[in-house]
């Protein structure tokens, strides 16, 4: 198991392997999401008290992860801002930020917009993109379309003071344009996996002013990620030959595309976070490529986790069994085993980490039955 890591330094590698693919696609409907089960939503009862399946190998069907917290938890409430000042992003770029009055985050993850509402500066955010769903911001202008693809003429009408971003959302010229206008733009770590969280929200906070609110956001965020690890590694299977193999399939069935997630993709990290067994190691299938039926059957998934948006746009998991067919070769096809969590959620790594791995785990060794 990989421990997360949350302190204020870390590698600022970025994933162009995830995005180049992501932003083409968006994130549309298309189908209804048949043969799903209902999700925990609510629950409280500890995973060691929760009703879990004696072999979660054996276990026949699909089940959905909800958060059983989704509300925004701020670390602070109006936090005093160290301004103006002045960062290096994760480009080397020095950025002057003198105004944070009107905060634009854009990412493909949602992460960016979940950070600044936990340090405290919700209030000021303008507008939202795709990813960003939560209660709290979803009522915001999108300044993204076709799923992620920024808006210039939108960002603009908002009249951003300063713009959080990453490499994975474009087009880039957009960015450049908006610095053409004058408007800081701050360049953060494009990753998103375990093991850089604490730094992530170091770099929003920093750049927003806040940098001991953003320490303890990442203190905070470290705290509950490392019980809820604990926690999962009391109930999920030790012996790596008892574990659950799993793979992360990422799919828009209306326009044909079929991924799987590997190594540093951040879907093994999440992998490992929730007890199961990472199989893109074992068939050295690295970043995010498209599917194929070798791939599929040379790894052989108990399990498959995959975006909900995915799961509907081919049609549940009869949709998936007949478009990927590969899928009916592995025991997670033949055992219907699919867990399916919100697009917006499962790979986000923000604050509510601990939340995420927690929903993916009840779904995982105690799904709830079908209704």
């Amino acid at each position: 198991m990989r421990l997360v890591d949350v302190s204020r330094t870390g590698s600022r590698v970025l994933a162009g392997f995830v995005v180049s693919a992501l932003l083409l696609v968006g994130c549309s409907n298309g189908g209804s999401h048949s043969g799903t089960k209902e999700g925990s939503a609510g629950t409280t009862v500890p995973l060691s008290q929760a009703k879990l399946l004696d072999d979660p190998k054996s276990y026949e069907g699909p089940s959905t992860a909800t958060l059983a917290q989704a509300s925004i938890n701020p670390i602070a409430t109006d936090p005093t801002q160290q301004l103006p000042v002045t960062v290096t992003d994760a480009q080397g770029t020095k950025v002057t930020v003198t105004d944070t009055s009107r905060i634009l985050t854009l990412d493909l993850y949602g992460s960016l917009s979940r950070i600044v509402f936990d340090l405290g500066l919700g209030g000021n955010v303008v507008g939202r993109d795709t990813s960003s769903a939560f209660d709290e911001i979803k009522d915001l202008p999108n300044v993204t379309e076709n799923g992620h693809e920024l808006n210039g003429e939108s960002v603009l009408e908002l009249a951003p003071t300063v713009i959080l971003t990453d490499t994975s959302i474009g087009p880039w010229d957009v960015i450049l344009q908006m610095r053409d206008a004058g408007i800081p733009v701050v360049v953060v770590d494009s990753k998103r996996s375990m093991e850089n969280i604490g730094t992530l929200i170091d770099e929003v906070a920093t750049a927003l002013g806040v940098p001991a609110v953003g320490t303890e956001l990442a203190a905070r965020t470290s705290t509950t990620v490392e019980a809820k690890l604990a926690e999962i590694a009391k109930i999920a299977p030790a012996e790596q030959q008892d574990k659950l193999r799993m793979i992360f399939l990422y799919v828009r069935g209306q326009a044909g595309i079929y991924y799987m997630f590997g190594e540093g993709s951040g879907a093994d990290s999440l992998i490992d976070a929730v007890g199961g067994y990472d199989v893109s190691a074992e068939i050295n299938w690295e970043g995010m490529k498209p599917v194929t039926a070798e791939g599929l059957v040379s790894a052989q998934p108990d399990l498959i986790i995959m975006m909900t948006k995915g799961l509907e746009s081919v049609d549940g998991v009869d949709g998936l069994l007949e478009k990927v067919p590969a899928v009916a070769q592995t025991p997670a096809g033949q055992k219907r085993r699919i867990v399916d969590m919100s697009d917006t959620e499962v790979l986000s790594f923000g604050p509510q980490t601990a939340d995420v791995i927690d929903a993916l785990a009840r779904a995982i060794y105690a799904p709830e039955p079908s209704k």
